[in-house]
């Protein structure tokens, strides 16, 4: 078995555009005056942990690193050997209107590039948020989220990437 390293991805956050303003003297029900409290308190979207997939070794066969967003926990598939080191879930701070409701967005995939041109898939991100979830009493959530790392058998390398992140009130 030939010896491959992998390494993990790098995060990148956007907070979504805030509804926009409405007009205060307009007759506004209920959820009229909740989207212009929310237009006043912008989302913020603050990375506390990149997502690290840690350092594997990777035969001809190939296979893939998942990290789960619940236990943190890393496990192999394929011809894949484990070589230690610290595997992280990505950890994310939202900061915004106490109370409120919001989505959370991942991609499906995303690729990460290594040297010499060749890439790796991250398929499968996944939080560990409830359905609904919703900014606490002090207008924060934390949550943390991982994924599966695809690599076949001729991509060894340090590979790194952007996982966007897209955070918008309901």
């Amino acid at each position: 078995m030939k010896l491959r390293l992998v390494l993990g991805a790098m995060l990148a956050v956007a907070g979504a555009p805030v509804a926009a303003a409405q007009c205060l003297l307009c007759g506004q029900g209920k959820d009229g005056a909740i989207a212009a409290r929310r237009a006043e308190v912008p989302l913020r979207v603050e990375v506390e942990t990149q997502l690290d997939l840690g350092r594997v070794a990777v035969g001809a066969m190939g296979g893939e690193v998942e990290i789960d967003p619940m236990s943190g926990a890393r496990r192999v598939r394929g011809d894949v050997v484990d070589l230690g080191g610290f595997a992280l879930t990505g950890v994310v701070t939202v900061r915004g209107e106490p109370g409120a409701d919001v989505r959370v967005i991942l991609p499906a995939t995303v690729d990460l590039e290594g040297g010499y041109g060749r890439t790796a898939r991250v398929t499968g991100l996944a939080t560990d948020l409830s359905a609904a979830p919703r900014l606490g009493p002090d207008g924060r959530l934390v949550f943390r989220f991982g994924g599966r790392l695809q690599v076949d058998g001729a991509s060894d390398g340090d590979y790194r990437g952007r996982i966007p992140v897209t955070v918008e009130y309901q």
